[in-house]
């Protein structure tokens, strides 16, 4: 993943097995793949495999794994014998020309992340995203899916950024010793671990959709945590496109966006606990 990113890295995880190993093993493929993505910079098209896992015109878990797979080789047999029905079913299932369903954004807009499409406008430049007018809600199941799987991107972006944050208060110098001495940056750093380590620990009792829901709040706020933090450690350099701190940051604020905000899932969790007059226990501590 650190030699290429993009389409290409969508067909090389293609070659390797990613549909397959999605359908027949989630729960290992999704924490491995998103959380090299977040570790190396790298980005591909996957999270639209983990939403479609659940998006299909039966409803049936199956049949949309088959279609992820599909996408893959779209002129294997399989994809030949379901192509007479392919359009009927998109529009069914809500998805786009593209193949690709909608996904809701920040502040109520949707967006499109299209695998063969050029690099987007967002703030995040090098991610193929568009905006579009409008989408379906997504299933309970799709939601959660795809929030896990942005979670685990978030941490593995947010442990990058501590890295390279922790790498130049090493090697930089003041006053003839490494700034990683002074008391005021080794707290931004251990608040950083801190708070990563907190957010992976909500990922292991992220099973249900308010588990996922916080899952993906938790890492988020970890995130931007790790962007604040280390941000002010690096100083300048981080802001130039040379470094590439910059390049972390500018993903974890469109991966913070993608199927809801820190904040907006934060609220959604609050009026959840407020609807239900008490707070479910997720995990025995």
């Amino acid at each position: 993943m650190a030699a290429t990113t993009g389409s290409a890295l969508d067909a090389a995880l293609g070659e390797l097995g990613w549909p397959e190993l999605l359908a027949e093993a989630p729960e290992v493929a999704v924490p491995l793949v998103f959380r090299l993505l977040g570790e190396t910079g790298a980005h591909a098209a996957v999270l639209n495999d983990v939403v479609r896992q659940y998006l299909s015109s039966s409803g049936n878990g199956a049949v949309a794994s088959e279609d992820v797979v599909r996408q893959y080789d779209p002129r294997g047999e399989s994809g030949t014998q379901a192509a007479a029905s392919e359009d009927a079913a998109r529009q069914a299932a809500g998805l786009t020309e593209t193949g690709w369903a909608p996904l809701p954004f920040a502040g109520g807009t949707w967006v499109v992340w299209d695998r063969d499409g050029a690099p987007g406008a967002a703030v995040d430049e090098e991610l193929p995203l568009r905006t579009v007018p409008s989408g379906d809600r997504l299933p309970d199941e799709a939601l959660a899916a795809g929030r896990r799987a942005l979670a685990w991107w978030l941490l593995g972006t947010g442990h990058t950024m501590l890295t390279l944050a922790r790498q130049h208060v090493l090697e930089r110098k003041q006053f003839g010793r490494p700034i990683a001495s002074f008391q005021a940056l080794r707290h931004r750093l251990a608040e950083t671990f801190v708070a990563l380590e907190g957010a992976e620990a909500t990922l292991h009792h992220a099973d249900t959709a308010l588990g996922a829901l916080l899952a993906k709040a938790a890492t988020g706020q970890a995130a931007l945590t790790a962007a604040r933090h280390c941000q002010q450690c690096l100083g300048g350099i981080g802001f130039t496109a040379e470094h590439d701190l910059q390049r972390h940051i500018r993903r974890t604020l469109v991966l913070d966006g993608l199927l809801g905000s820190t904040r907006e899932l934060t609220r959604e969790a609050g009026a959840h606990i407020r609807t239900a007059g008490s707070a479910p226990r997720l995990a025995q501590l």
